[in-house]
């Protein structure tokens, strides 16, 4: 199982060397991945969550695969239907091939109606059209002219080059049924968020049911997990997974794999506390600890 690392690109502690740095400390410790987060608009349900500045995950990712040597890069997640997938297509291309073919697609449907309002986009509609997208943008990631019909969209003999090195893995975010369908139809992973043990053991067998249903491939698991570490247990009760000491978390990591999960992203920062952004090194000995105690991750020397 990989573990990756969720990159903070927003809020009062989001910075250009920050985010350089949370890089080449995730490379260093031995970490898989780094991923990092999209919001267009930054109106006010925005930014009660994730307040600005909001740095944008394509030209931040794009950047960062020429400082990054190793680790996978991508997105957790996308809100698909901000974009024209023509759009989208290409710069997930580019990323990957700035990569090195390291590029992760992680997607969803979004949920800050203001946003949607602000760019023009029916909310109502945004899973429908996420769909859509996703299948325009495999199009064009699959063929050097494409074409594609649809409700949303449509497109005819577009010149696609350069096209990916790989065709990037599509993790679904959600927790709803319709997402677990989407990860069956459209995606190669399953990719939810701050997930609590009990929901994900009843959550799995729905999952291999409607692929089975779909006659398609069961969908990789790959959650976001909070990394929160105390020094005394917290209750099972409602504990969400990653919230505990390192006993729990080691605990927590090894139920992920014994239900097969083949990624796990780390997410340090609890979003409804805008102060944390700022603070980096908290999250980095939490980081150092994890992987010196636990996963036991070759290091490196920092740079």
């Amino acid at each position: 199982m990989k573990v990756g690392v969720n990159l903070i690109n927003f809020g009062p502690g989001g910075s250009v060397d920050g985010m350089l740095r949370w890089t080449r400390l995730a490379e260093a410790l031995g970490y898989h991945l780094v991923m990092t987060s999209d919001h267009v608009a930054i109106t006010p349900d925005v930014s009660s969550r994730y307040p600005a500045p909001f740095y944008e995950p394509f030209t931040t990712l794009g950047w960062l695969a020429a400082k990054a040597r190793k680790v996978e890069l991508g997105t957790t997640v996308i809100i698909v239907p901000y974009r024209h997938p023509l759009e989208t297509a290409r710069m997930t291309a580019q990323v990957d091939r700035f990569c090195g073919g390291r590029f992760i697609f992680g997607v969803g449907v979004g949920w800050a109606r203001q946003e949607f309002e602000a760019l023009g986009v029916p909310f109502e509609k945004r899973g429908a059209m996420t769909n859509e997208y996703l299948e325009a943008i495999k199009v064009c990631w699959t063929q050097d002219r494409a074409s594609f019909e649809g409700r949303f969209v449509r497109f005819r003999d577009v010149d696609t080059r350069h096209r990916p090195i790989r065709t990037p893995p599509i993790w679904v975010g959600g927790g709803s049924d319709a997402a677990m369908k989407r990860a069956v139809v459209h995606g190669d992973a399953w990719h939810p968020i701050r997930v609590k043990l009990p929901f994900l053991r009843e959550a799995l067998p729905r999952l291999r049911k409607m692929a089975d249903e779909a006659k398609r491939p069961v969908p990789a698991l790959c959650p976001r997990m909070l990394l929160r570490l105390t020094d005394t247990p917290v209750a099972d009760d409602g504990r969400v997974m990653g919230h505990g000491t390192l006993d729990q978390v080691r605990r927590d990591l090894g139920a992920l794999l014994e239900m097969g999960a083949t990624y796990v992203l780390l997410d340090t920062v609890v979003v409804e506390d805008v102060d944390a952004t700022k603070n980096h090194e908290g999250a980095w000995a939490m980081l150092a600890t994890l992987a010196d105690r636990v996963l036991d991750l070759p290091r490196e020397t920092l740079r």
